[in-house]
């Protein structure tokens, strides 16, 4: 039998799971909720359920077995409190909340049932990266000494995101602390620098656009993190994990491998994809379906509660170094 999920926000990412639930022949989507009546409306027309501006009809139905938070970072505490006391599985959008002390609170009050609550850091389901991180565990390229993550926006999200988006570092290189740690394991060291080169607006928001971050393992491994909140050429997201022996790495993708050459060009090919959408579809189904095994064979899911924390920690010590110039060492 399909799980009955409820989808708590109508937005852009929220309709990204509503597609992911509709196309998986395990779950069904139950409730599209969002305060917004046309959007709620518009989901549920698309992708199956009823459409709810209450989220009560999500949380109160015992018939749901897990639900999707997609809806503005500042609901996410909330919702995750009542979704976790109401029995239901939880997968929930990054961040958890962009204050460590709310979301440390949260987890008081939940007292150890937010373990088995899901962050959706969906890269770590991308085919390719989810690869490379198996070879590299595996020991592949003998010691990892070096991993290169570059994750580059098309173009700049609208102001009015930049203004409650929490910066840069906890709405975009959030991601990419996940991802380090995904390959790392816990991170020791975070020194950040940063500049607004893209969008002078961006700036006077009080965000910046354009930042390397560097990161120390506790294993002494290294991770830069190079992001941009403008790529003219499409969605740059590349990685490249280093090691004694070898070196494994994800190149940008394209709609097809189709190259053309003539006497003028050599290995002429259509443009990266140019959207986080496009460019992760299959991360966002693999995402769901991990979910659903675990709620088949009730082991926690991962990335977890606590993996949501971590790389709510890294940001702040990225701010902290941003604003101090100094190397930040990360709380054990």
């Amino acid at each position: 039998m399909a799980r009955r999920i409820g989808l708590l926000g109508c937005g852009r990412i929220g309709r990204v799971h509503a597609a992911s639930i509709a196309a998986n022949p395990r779950a069904e989507l139950a409730v599209a909720y969002d305060p917004f009546e046309a959007a709620a409306g518009e989901v549920a027309a698309q992708h199956g359920g009823v459409a709810a501006t209450d989220a009560r009809v999500v949380l109160d139905d015992d018939s749901i077995d897990a639900v999707v938070i997609a809806s503005p970072t500042p609901t996410h505490v909330e919702l995750l409190t009542q979704a976790v006391r109401a029995g239901k599985a939880v997968l929930c959008e990054k961040p958890i909340d962009l204050d460590l002390a709310r979301v440390d609170a949260c987890a008081a009050e939940l007292a150890g049932a937010e373990a088995g609550v899901m962050i959706g850091f969906n890269r770590r389901f991308d085919p390719s990266i989810r690869q490379v991180q198996e070879r590299v565990a595996a020991g592949e390229i003998g010691r990892l000494e070096q991993l290169t993550i570059i994750s580059r926006d098309p173009a700049p999200p609208p102001l009015s995101y930049v203004r409650e988006s929490g910066g840069l570092f906890r709405d975009m290189t959030i991601h990419d602390f996940d991802l380090a740690r995904f390959f790392l394991g816990e991170v020791v060291e975070v020194t950040a620098t940063g500049a607004n080169l893209v969008d002078p607006a961006i700036g006077e928001a009080g965000d910046i656009d354009s930042a390397v971050v560097v990161l120390r393992g506790r294993e002494g491994a290294l991770a830069s993190i190079t992001n941009s909140r403008r790529a003219t050429y499409g969605y740059d997201q590349r990685v490249e994990a280093f090691g004694s022996d070898a070196t494994l790495s994800v190149v940008n993708q394209r709609p097809t491998s189709v190259l053309y050459s003539d006497a003028g060009v050599t290995d002429v090919a259509a443009p990266y994809l140019n959207f986080f959408l496009d460019r992760y579809a299959a991360a966002y189904a693999a995402e769901l379906d991990h979910l659903l095994d675990r709620m088949d064979d009730g082991a926690a899911p991962s990335p977890a509660f606590a993996d949501g924390r971590a790389a709510l920690v890294l940001a702040d010590a990225a701010l902290e170094s941003l604003r101090t110039g100094r190397t930040v060492k990360v709380p054990a």
